[in-house]
């Protein structure tokens, strides 16, 4: 199950015109909708979806998504003028299908702490700058850019503590993560 789940997303979705265009309603107008990317993109282990939603470029698009005047979505991308970006404006960026382009994966853009800021990356990370100066300052969007990098820094070392927390615990001999005795029973009761 888990396999197949991977799979239905994971293998090549440019190929797939039915992993954005819904195959009984193959519409480009319904597939510039930011909701279109939630099918895949949301979850415990994908979370861009509630990323998006929450963030003032999600909350502008829930707001005014339905005023056409706001989000004509029967233009295409190359000629809209959104009030707000959806994702297909940002990585789909002028209607080119190659989602991966412009993705936002910290890994992929030199985010990582091994990483960060290498010369390697500097096309990928100005390329990001470009797509946010559409509507924002370059400035703007470099100190974004640095904050998320900040972010992935902090995470990384938080993530680096958790992990040293837990194998203490196992080498302490506490390794059982939810002890028979210590569990809570069907109401949430200790």
């Amino acid at each position: 199950g888990d396999t197949a789940g991977c799979t239905f997303c994971h293998t090549s979705p440019e190929e797939r015109c039915s992993t954005c265009h819904q195959r009984h309603q193959f519409n480009p107008a319904v597939a510039r909708k930011s909701e279109q990317c939630r099918t895949c993109h949301w979850g415990k282990d994908h979370r861009d979806w509630e990323a998006y939603d929450i963030s003032i470029h999600g909350t502008v698009y829930q707001v005014n998504k339905w005023d056409p005047t706001q989000f004509d979505m029967s233009k295409k991308l190359a000629d809209a003028d959104y009030v707000g970006p959806t994702c297909q404006y940002c990585h789909m960026r002028g209607g080119h299908h190659n989602v991966q382009r412009l993705s936002t994966v910290y890994t992929s853009m030199g985010m990582s702490n091994a990483d960060r800021g290498a010369p390697l990356w500097k096309e990928k990370r100005d390329t990001w700058v470009s797509v946010c100066d559409d509507c924002h300052s370059p400035r703007f969007a470099r100190e974004n850019l640095q904050a998320m990098d900040e972010a992935c820094k902090d995470a990384g070392l938080k993530y680096t503590e958790t992990f040293k927390v837990a194998e203490n615990l196992m080498l302490d001999g506490m390794g059982e993560p939810m002890p028979k005795d210590l569990a809570p029973d069907w109401s949430g009761q200790h």
